[in-house]
């Protein structure tokens, strides 16, 4: 990796593995074995002890079916276990939320639960056909142009949440205007439980050895099977941490505690913003996908330059949510 090397201190029989961060700054001639003797003290500011946490070793695969007749076996996933998980509870959650008269302006409930009941298929199709779309023009578009039907390989793995946020906000707008429904409180009751299944899928990659961190000498770094001979940070737990715990308690606090839903497109605005400013953040500590890299200099990356318009509209959307005073249901 570009601005990574190993260097080693000799004492005696034993070697000390090192991390150089610069190699052209701290080891002119390239990473050496360097002997007691010839060890330069004014290269220790450059050097960092190379020492990880163990990657606990979990199966990707839950639980496998089969094979039956020739077919399978059938493999369940951690990965896929959290999407389908994460649906269930936004669904669950909504509908809680949805019949709590205390949340809703004069007591009037926006939807019924059975509204609720026949999106989750409009979100599952919005999810995956939007996160996979979003993958591949945002991340790896001339590898899909070279080969069109690995589009559809989705046991391959590449989902894009932005292209996931944009594909469920599309099957939320046709939805809602098929049932009448306020679109702003729709958004709301969906973004509401949705930090729960962002918290899973992103331990589920974390799992799976996937979208680790950058090179790293924290006490908590990793050793990542697929990560290389580097400790990095586990940049999927920061992800989880905040995008689903943190983002969770503060729209369960605006929800029932400033009571927020009385302000279609508050509770919106409030995940967009903070999932972009999340995202925003955890950047810093995680790899680029090698096929992009880094936009600009040795930090812009594309996650950053997709979350920066999340930022804004959420901020917009809390600035400009007024209070309802009447049914949202048409």
């Amino acid at each position: 990796m570009q601005g990574e090397c190993l260097a080693y201190h000799c004492l005696g029989d034993t070697v000390i593995p090192f991390l150089c961060l610069d190699p052209v700054k701290s080891l002119p001639h390239g990473p050496r074995p360097t002997r007691s003797a010839d060890w330069n003290p004014r290269l220790t500011e450059h050097l960092l002890p190379f020492a990880a946490l163990s990657f606990p070793n979990i199966d990707p695969v839950l639980f496998q079916i089969g094979p039956f007749f020739g077919f399978g076996p059938l493999k369940v996933h951690w990965y896929g276990v959290g999407y389908v998980v994460g649906i269930l509870f936004a669904w669950w959650y909504a509908k809680r939320l949805i019949t709590n008269t205390r949340l809703w302006p004069d007591g009037n409930l926006p939807m019924k639960p059975i509204d609720l009941d026949d999106f989750v298929l409009w979100a599952a199709i919005g999810i995956v056909a939007g996160g996979r779309l979003g993958y591949v023009l945002f991340y790896n578009l001339p590898k899909y142009i070279s080969n069109p039907i690995e589009v559809l390989y989705l046991q391959d793995g590449g989902m894009s949440f932005h292209g996931g946020f944009a594909g469920t906000t599309l099957a939320m707008i046709l939805f809602a205007r098929s049932r009448g429904i306020n679109v702003w409180t729709l958004f709301d009751v969906v973004a509401a439980g949705v930090p729960v299944a962002l918290g899973l899928v992103r331990c589920a990659n974390f799992i799976n050895s996937e979208l680790w961190g950058r090179v790293s000498d924290v006490p908590w770094s990793v050793l990542f099977p697929d990560g290389g001979p580097f400790p990095r940070h586990p940049s999927q737990l920061y992800e989880a941490a905040l995008e689903g715990l943190v983002l969770f308690v503060v729209l369960r606090l605006l929800t029932h505690g400033l009571l927020k839903l009385k302000k279609p497109g508050f509770i919106a605005g409030a995940f967009v913003a903070g999932y972009g400013l999340s995202r925003i953040f955890v950047e810093f500590f995680r790899q680029p996908d090698e096929q992009i890299g880094y936009l600009l200099g040795n930090w812009l990356t594309m996650g950053m330059v997709l979350s920066v318009p999340m930022v804004l509209v959420g901020a917009w959307a809390m600035a400009t949510a007024r209070p309802s005073a009447t049914p949202a249901t048409a």
